[in-house]
């Protein structure tokens, strides 16, 4: 059991320091199988300590699509945006639970108006899982890149604040998903709406007459612009 302890001990220190299994075995003289055990049982023991604290797991990756990044952390001009011509963001935050183990949600955000359109979650993958996974939320963008979590943060939490403001609230789902984004203390604060306005675009779930009125309500007629597809165009 001494021997035991010693191992385990060596394995995780390497672990911490960014090794890989094969990497732990080879130095320690000991079976990848071996190692692997090692450290997919201290992932559940330090899982399982986690949740008792009511702890969130570390955050591994966020991503967000290239044109929203370009948009609301660059301040880039709207005509050098490619793709940008919706005002949509997937925002998607992926914490680890352990070697190659993902929780993940993601979070469907109209910066220009809306705030949170939908949000999915919480999906549970392993590495070749979440790498697919992704290449599916993004294969409708023309690319994505990784970005903090503080922005990750700043682009849900500060939609949803704007639509707020526009009397509009996010997905009734986001009650599911809303924990696993943590808790934002407005570290950056970005710029929505188009051009100074709320820029209403047509959905094909949308309940236009209720975001119509909520507009005007709030901003008034002439205070906010709108792409809305007519019977027969």
């Amino acid at each position: 059991r001494g021997l035991g302890d010693v191992y385990k001990r060596q394995v995780l220190a390497l672990r911490a320091k960014g090794l890989t299994p094969k990497q732990i075995a080879k130095n320690l003289g000991l079976k990848v199988s071996q190692v692997g055990e090692i450290v997919r049982v201290s992932a559940e023991q330090e899982t399982l300590a986690r949740k008792e604290r009511g702890e969130l797991a570390p955050i591994a990756q966020c991503y967000v699509n290239t044109d929203c990044k370009q948009r609301l952390l660059e301040n880039a001009e709207e005509s050098s945006i490619v793709g940008g011509g919706r005002g949509l963001a997937t925002v998607c935050v992926a914490r680890t639970t352990g070697h190659e183990r993902y929780e993940v949600c993601t979070y469907l955000v109209d910066y220009w108006c809306l705030g949170l359109k939908d949000t999915i979650g919480l999906k549970k993958f392993n590495g070749t899982q979440y790498r697919e996974f992704l290449e599916m939320v993004y294969g409708q963008y023309d690319s994505y890149q990784q970005i903090s979590f503080t922005e990750a943060q700043a682009i849900v939490w500060g939609a949803i604040e704007y639509a707020k403001t526009l009397g509009l609230k996010p997905h009734k789902d986001f009650e599911q998903t809303k924990a696993h984004l943590g808790e934002w203390k407005g570290e950056m604060q970005l710029k929505f709406g188009r051009d100074g306005k709320p820029f209403y675009f047509q959905g094909p779930y949308d309940n236009t007459a209720k975001i119509f009125k909520a507009l005007r309500e709030s901003v008034g007629d002439g205070n906010f612009n709108y792409f809305v597809e007519m019977e027969g165009f």
